[in-house]
């Protein structure tokens, strides 16, 4: 049974979470003020602790700092009626594992709590000596944010549900989404996380050399080969071989590929001698391949190889929510890269980001950052610094839904569920009710 400490001032909503805890075999102590909530900390200790955000005599922030000080592998969540994504981020920077709104459901409220008791649980585990990585090799996943949006979420249950696993994953997603960053987390996730990691840029290799570069070749086998050459999948032995944009391979190489994969062995060029492999493969397209495959560009048998498991890593506009922690994110890079000491953006900068459509996704957005801290003297990024087409560019169109008649509010719910992703809180705003009507319209119209 698990202690949790529910630090919440609305004394009849405090009581209700606590006796649906309980119910669930979890044992929960109250508190109703940040004073109280520290003094229990100090001298009990508790598995997860749930805390409002605003507390009569303080903030759940202040709990955060003052339980990471004592005990950092206590998870924190925070509970707000003010869905505040600005709040958000900070919570999550001073090391909140989770961030709820006000109302939530039931099943949310186990999920969380479930995934909370793991991580703690995670983190008591014995850490692997770090000696055993490769030199310069890192255990960390550059570039990887987690984000608080639902569509993150879902990318990164998948990521953790396949990453144990020895299955071959086809990464779909827009130029600049992060395929790339998301192959490193699977790996870095994976048993083969101390092994190599090659990613290949198909669309970068001619047809020509790509039987060289995927399997070697041994020296004076053709004009030019004046050296031995170790291709990629000897030198992803063990480890993990990630092909960039898959589909841009010839059916010619297409063929050579799946061979290697099916016999899990190559033979470099002008050699007579195979080499066994033994490589996890992951793989990533922007195209519709699927489509290929019906147009005859694509081998479907190598289509089913490669996409044992299928993750669609989300664009930037499907993961709004998270628009201010990667800015915040791409921010200290620059810095960093610049040599600069920025600390933030204007509200109008922030307003502008969250405006815009973001075409070139995360890619376009780190782009945009640096030059921003680049061309910044100040402390902070105004809207002078931005590219025109940022600055210029108009203010997205956002349906203002309202509930009408009977008559057509099942299809209204349905359609502002298809345009925020199944996302139920951004439903209700975009609905202008609270989650708990929506939840109540959810079920009488049999939608959930």
């Amino acid at each position: 049974m698990s202690a949790i400490l529910l630090v919440e001032d609305d004394v009849s909503f405090s009581e209700m979470l606590r006796r649906f805890l309980e119910r669930h075999q979890h044992s929960v102590t109250l508190s109703y003020t940040l004073e109280d909530a520290k003094t229990k900390v100090n001298i009990s200790s508790f598995d997860l602790v749930f805390a409002d955000l605003r507390l009569p005599d303080g903030d759940g922030i202040a709990l955060l700092n003052h339980i990471k000080t004592k005990d950092a592998s206590v998870p924190v969540v925070l509970m707000t009626g003010y869905a505040e994504v600005s709040t958000a981020v900070k919570a999550m920077k001073e090391g909140a594992f989770d961030y709820i709104s006000k109302p939530f459901n039931p099943e949310e409220v186990l999920q969380v709590v479930k995934n909370a008791l793991k991580e703690k649980q995670d983190l008591k585990k014995p850490k692997e000596d770090s000696t055993t990585a490769p030199k310069g090799q890192s255990t960390a996943t550059p570039g990887f944010v987690s984000g608080i949006s639902a569509a993150s979420k879902v990318l990164h249950d998948h990521i953790n549900l396949v990453a144990p696993t020895s299955m071959s994953v086809l990464i779909s997603g827009e130029s600049g989404t992060g395929k790339e960053v998301v192959a490193k987390a699977i790996h870095l996730k994976s048993s083969r996380k101390n092994r190599p990691f090659i990613a290949v840029d198909c669309g970068a290799i001619p047809k020509e050399i790509a039987s060289s570069e995927f399997f070697g070749h041994k020296k004076g086998s053709f004009t030019g080969a004046i050296n031995d050459k170790i291709g990629h999948f000897e030198a992803a032995n063990h480890g993990t071989l990630f092909l960039d944009e898959v589909g841009n391979l010839s059916y010619e190489n297409q063929i050579q590929l799946l061979r290697a994969l099916q016999e899990r062995k190559v033979k470099p060029i002008g050699s007579n001698d195979e080499i066994e492999v033994d490589i996890r493969l992951l793989t990533a397209t922007n195209e519709d391949l699927l489509k290929a495959v019906e147009q005859g560009d694509f081998r479907e048998d190598l289509y089913h190889r490669l996409n044992e498991f299928f993750i669609k890593v989300p664009n930037l506009q499907e993961r709004q929510d998270d628009l201010i922690l990667y800015a915040d994110f791409f921010l200290e890079n620059a810095n960093q890269q610049l040599n600069k000491a920025i600390i933030g953006f204007s509200s109008e900068v922030l307003k502008i980001f969250q405006n815009y459509t973001w075409p070139g996704n995360l890619r376009e957005l780190s782009n945009v950052i640096k030059r921003a801290t680049l061309l910044t003297t100040g402390e902070v990024i105004h809207k002078e610094v931005l590219p025109p087409e940022l600055s210029a560019a108009p203010a997205k169109e956002t349906e203002t839904a309202s509930f009408s008649a009977k008559s057509n509010e099942k299809d209204l719910i349905i359609k502002v569920l298809e345009e925020a992703n199944n996302n139920k809180t951004k439903a209700a705003k975009l609905l202008n009710v609270s989650r708990k009507t929506l939840y109540n319209k959810l079920k009488e119209y049999n939608l959930e």
